[in-house]
């Protein structure tokens, strides 16, 4: 508990990390509002409604809210090398296993708070800045919402959001189909980002060299999905290829891993599927072994 501590307090006695989380708030926001704005008249699609909750760019390697979680986790760790709470020679093993498991445990909640803020802040900022002709399906068809926010709805005794006053109608936004899961999807994945960046940092003792460590993953993990699911003859998942919040644009700059366009099968559980899945949690789980090993043939954190 005590190591908990320490790292809570460091972490929230840094000037850089309540900067960082005001840009990240800030910028999503900016962002997210920009895209909205850049709307077409007509249904706003449940895709599309998560690219701008979240606000998703082409060609970014993840979500604003994601690498910014990333990066406070390696300037969490890189500020720890800069300047030590105990010496090197006071730093035993299991000590610095502790702390780095510290930071993580940290670290995971706070980014897992950003990223639900994040959604918040973008949800008032898109629901502000569509134009007039852009119309939520869910907020005025029942039939468009999702499963379980349906049930709840009629749960409610009402027909509809539109039931609703008007001033919870940016619930709209994220109660389509789909788009819960795709939400919880991107919280998961800001977590996954602020442990990558602890870790990608611990292994090189940089916190810059950790963030780009950081940015050139979601390239390469994509490409390696999409080649393993192109060598087993199975397609990309819909939701997947539709409303997963992050996309690193590699389908963009090299379209032949794909083979052409990206094709998509519908499937209940595509969430779920497993090279998806494996796709998310290596990265955490590799580097993880690689920091412990790596500090087992070090002398200091």
């Amino acid at each position: 508990m005590r190591v908990l501590a320490y790292e809570l307090r460091r972490l929230r006695g840094l000037r850089s990390t309540w900067l960082l989380l005001a840009a990240v708030l800030l910028g999503d926001a900016v962002v997210a509002a920009v895209l909205a704005d850049q709307a077409p008249d007509g249904p706003l699609a449940a895709p599309a409604g998560v690219r701008l909750l979240t606000a998703a760019v082409p060609l970014v390697p993840l979500p604003f809210a994601a690498l910014g979680a990333g990066v406070l986790g390696a300037l969490s760790y890189g500020h720890e090398v800069r300047h030590p709470g105990l010496p090197a020679s006071q730093v035993s093993y299991p000590r610095r296993v502790r702390l780095l498991l510290a930071k993580l445990l940290v670290i995971g909640p706070v980014a897992a708070l950003l990223a639900l803020t994040t959604l918040l802040l973008d949800t008032l900022a898109v629901h502000l800045a569509l134009p007039d002709g852009v119309t939520v399906e869910a907020w005025a068809d029942p039939a468009a919402l999702s499963d379980r926010v349906s049930a709840a709805v009629t749960g409610a005794g009402l027909s509809g959001l539109s039931d609703l006053p008007g001033v919870f109608s940016p619930l709209g936004l994220t109660a389509s189909h789909g788009v819960p899961a795709a939400l919880l999807a991107f919280v998961l994945l800001t977590v996954v980002a602020a442990w990558t960046g602890v870790l990608t940092a611990s292994l090189t003792r940089s916190a810059a060299a950790g963030v780009l460590l950081l940015c050139a993953l979601p390239p390469l993990l994509e490409s390696g999905v999409a080649l393993l699911l192109r060598h087993t003859g199975r397609p990309w998942p819909t939701r997947a290829a539709e409303l997963l919040p992050f996309q690193s644009g590699i389908e963009w700059a090299y379209g032949w891993v794909y083979g052409g366009a990206r094709e998509a099968v519908a499937g209940s559980a595509a969430l779920t599927d497993p090279a998806l899945l494996a796709a998310v949690a290596a990265p955490a789980g590799l580097l993880l072994l690689a920091a412990l090993l790596v500090q087992a043939r070090r002398r200091a954190l």
